[in-house]
């Protein structure tokens, strides 16, 4: 039979969508609570798991190294407001055994379900038909007895959600019915949503967790109308930090890992009554470190980062933002050298206290 990949069914676009919904073998890209991160000092975090028949699910991504907490995304931003990670994917499922025990399953109880009557009990019926009974349409074809004969030599694959993005539509759409992807092969190019090392190393990047942005400053938390603020970041905030995730299920391995290394400092002092040191307020890695620790007796000297402010808080605070760029490039399957991803970026905010200098006349 043909006709397009997306209305395979000869029944109205309402019973196909109840059809559709039902079929969706999605599985949330991580259910197992990670292990704690600390400051990107490492952590795992495992996918995997079964659904509700006992079957493992594949499709689940793995993520290991500097990860946010509890499966949330990290804190690393990307300076890119027009880059974001894949809102959907298909990924590797169930082998064909275990895909005819779930489908066999589902199957069966849709219709036996009372409340599916109808064109929707057609739809089922249809797409049973493309399992078992090799009923295919345009560029897909159908299984024979769901591919049993074929088990051990590739997997069903079927779109997963990103739990992380907040459009449901886009969170939804890898909608296609579960479909068959030999050992070693790569998913038919229909499928653009398919999974890839650069997709995986989206994922990465947006789970990463990297260390604070507290600069210190000299003077602390009060200084003075006129006098250099000096400011640096600890050399530790500058180890590299590295996120990796991947896919491992039988015959279909794809792993990426996303490295961050520190790239600058940005400093935005709160006031329009200041200075910043350089005058873009940007603080570049020399020798390996940001800025320079004040040091008795370099009262006098302009500090290579820092901030001189021009009035006083007047009793308040100004809030002293400091924004460190990390530059970040990722590493995977098949992949010859490291790629570029947009720089990230980890704000802080310090409360300072700026006061008149005080003289006395004699």
């Amino acid at each position: 039979m043909k006709g397009a990949r997306h209305t395979p069914l000869n029944i109205s676009a309402a019973a196909l969508t109840l059809s559709l919904s039902a079929l969706l073998l999605t599985t949330p890209a991580h259910t197992a609570e990670p292990k704690p991160s600390d400051n990107g000092a490492g952590s795992n975090q495992q996918g995997g798991g079964s659904d509700d028949t006992g079957i493992y699910a594949a499709a689940q991504v793995q993520y290991s190294g500097a990860v946010a907490k509890n499966g949330g995304i990290g804190n690393v931003s990307s300076a890119d407001v027009n880059w974001t990670p894949p809102a959907c994917w298909y990924a590797p499922y169930l082998g064909a055994k275990d895909f005819k025990k779930k489908m066999s399953s589902d199957i069966e109880k849709w219709q036996n379900d009372p409340a599916i009557t109808g064109t929707a009990d057609s739809a089922i019926g249809e797409v049973q038909r493309h399992y078992k009974d090799d009923y295919g349409w345009a560029d897909t074809p159908g299984y024979k007895d769901y591919n049993v004969d074929k088990d051990g030599e590739g997997m069903f694959w079927a779109g997963v959600e990103n739990p992380n993005e907040p459009n449901y539509a886009a969170r939804t759409s890898c909608s296609d019915l579960p479909f068959w992807v030999e050992n070693g092969e790569t998913p038919p190019p229909q499928y653009e949503e398919a999974i890839t090392p650069e997709m995986l190393a989206a994922l990465a990047y947006q789970h990463m967790e990297l260390p604070g942005t507290k600069v210190t400053l000299a003077p602390q938390a009060i200084t003075k109308v006129n006098l250099p603020t000096w400011a640096w970041l600890d050399k530790a905030v500058f180890d590299e930090v590295q996120a990796t995730a991947a896919i491992n299920a039988p015959g279909f391995n794809i792993t990426a890992t996303t490295t961050a290394k520190p790239k600058s400092l940005t400093l935005s002092p709160g006031t329009a009554d200041a200075t910043t040191i350089p005058a873009d307020g940007g603080c570049p890695i020399v020798n390996g470190k940001i800025g320079e620790p004040y040091a008795k007796g370099k009262a006098k000297q302009t500090p290579p980062c820092g901030i001189v402010y021009r009035r006083s808080s007047g009793g308040e605070t100004f809030p002293l933002k400091a924004a460190l760029t990390w530059e970040i490039s990722w590493t995977g399957t098949g992949q010859a050298g490291a790629v570029g991803l947009p720089d990230g970026t980890i704000e802080a905010v310090q409360n300072i206290t700026v006061e008149e200098i005080q003289s006395v006349n004699r």
